[in-house]
């Protein structure tokens, strides 16, 4: 299973803002890696740079490799739409990525790694697929006896779901992925539109 398991905070640093969440480490060193991280002048990005950059932190943010994400991007730009939105809606209705939004897991890796080791069930059968895509209706759940795993329920217990298109029955462990959300309430700081704009040359 292809994922990225290099340092995080600093990819964090890279790209100058928190993308996997709160991180004390880059809280403590919120400049550039590198030798000269500190006192480097950046050069002026290019326009193609800039363009590289914000893909690049789309994928880390994700969690998603190049393959898959440019597969993501093929069918977004097959749909009917603005494709940099209809690009994000798809990357949010991966399985990986309703586990975390749902709150059952704390991170975006740690839903990933539930989905694989078959913790979690899709209408009702086990999906052990983290990319899979849903489709408005589906009912995501913990498998029964998935329940008292306790990544699961210290998720559960300090997080709650706030996502409109998103239902949670925090009583069940179940969620219902509703719909496709609206660009407005995706919260990830990313400008779609370069992405586009980098695949469309």
């Amino acid at each position: 299973m292809a994922r990225y398991t290099g340092p995080k905070t600093k990819i964090a640093r890279k790209f100058g803002e928190p993308i996997y969440g709160s991180d004390k480490y880059y809280e403590k060193r919120n400049f550039p890696p590198g030798q000269h991280g500190a006192a480097k002048k950046r050069k002026k990005v290019s326009e193609y740079g800039m363009q590289l950059n914000e893909k690049q932190k789309a994928k880390y943010t994700y969690g998603i490799l190049e393959r898959q994400f440019r597969k993501t991007y093929a069918l977004a730009s097959t749909k009917k739409g603005v494709t940099g939105e209809i690009l994000l809606q798809l990357i949010e209705s991966r399985l990986d990525n309703v586990v975390y939004r749902l709150g059952i897991a704390p991170t975006r890796d740690a839903a990933r790694q539930l989905v694989s080791h078959r913790h979690i069930t899709v209408n009702g059968r086990v999906l052990n697929i983290p990319s899979a895509m849903l489709k408005p209706g589906d009912i995501v759940a913990v498998r029964e006896r998935s329940k008292s795993l306790e990544v699961i329920t210290n998720s559960v217990e300090g997080r709650s779901c706030g996502f409109s298109w998103l239902e949670w029955d925090s009583a069940s462990l179940t969620g219902k992925f509703m719909s496709y959300p609206n660009r407005e309430d995706i919260p990830e700081n990313i400008n779609e539109q370069l992405i586009v704009e980098l695949y469309s040359k």
